[in-house]
């Protein structure tokens, strides 16, 4: 029965593989609008910002359904970006007119220009953390060798930074398939399923011994 359900979950991760595989070479990964090809406006306003009101005009102008993002740029609060997948000369004059009527400023489509805002490749996200990420991962690996040294140290090494790798494939594969976007939740999300992986393994390998001393105890 064991072996059964074991086949089942391996099945299954070499079918969620194989379809993220897919997804990834036909469309690619789904980015955060942060990460893509986006245009971006930024108005200095001079008076501290209220972010519904300006996110509202911007939606009246874009379409309700376009995804923005909104963000302060100023330490005083008194400008703002507005970055979507696209923004017309027309559109950025509409956004102008509605902040200068809602505001009592006069701001001029001169002193707002459309910037293009450049994809992010997804290497380019994770780079900071290589480094750090593989220094944990090597210590760690070095202390469970040491640890379960009576498992087999290089048993217990493969086991482990295989179950590591392969849990990051199927993490992918899953955010191919269901378009879930790589941005600012991605590092944390990697961490989660990293410290889980690892929590699971120290698991099995504690059984392991647990067992392996009973042997040689009896």
């Amino acid at each position: 029965m064991k072996s059964k359900k074991k086949l089942i979950i391996y099945i299954l991760i070499v079918a969620i593989i194989i379809a993220g595989i897919a997804v990834t070479i036909i469309s690619g990964f789904n980015f955060d609008l942060r990460y893509e090809d986006a245009k971006r406006i930024e108005l200095g306003i001079g008076s501290k910002i209220n972010e519904d009101e300006i996110r509202q005009i911007a939606k009246e102008v874009l379409g309700e359904n376009t995804e923005i993002v909104l963000q302060k740029i100023e330490v005083f609060e008194d400008a703002v970006s507005i970055m979507a997948k696209d923004i017309t000369e027309e559109q950025r004059d509409n956004i102008v007119s509605k902040v200068n009527e809602k505001y009592g400023i006069d701001l001029t489509t001169d002193d707002v220009p459309i910037i293009t805002v450049a994809h992010t490749r997804g290497r380019d996200i994770i780079k900071p953390y290589v480094v750090p990420f593989s220094i944990a991962t090597l210590i760690i690996l070095v202390f469970m060798m040491i640890r379960y040294y009576k498992l087999g140290s290089l048993n217990v090494l493969a086991k482990t930074l295989g179950l590591v790798i392969l849990m990051q494939v199927v993490l992918f594969s899953i955010m191919a398939i269901t378009r879930i976007p790589i941005g600012r939740l991605t590092v944390p999300l990697v961490l989660t399923v990293y410290i889980l992986t690892l929590i699971g393994c120290t698991s099995y390998f504690e059984k392991g011994l647990e067992s392996k001393m009973e042997e040689s105890e009896a």
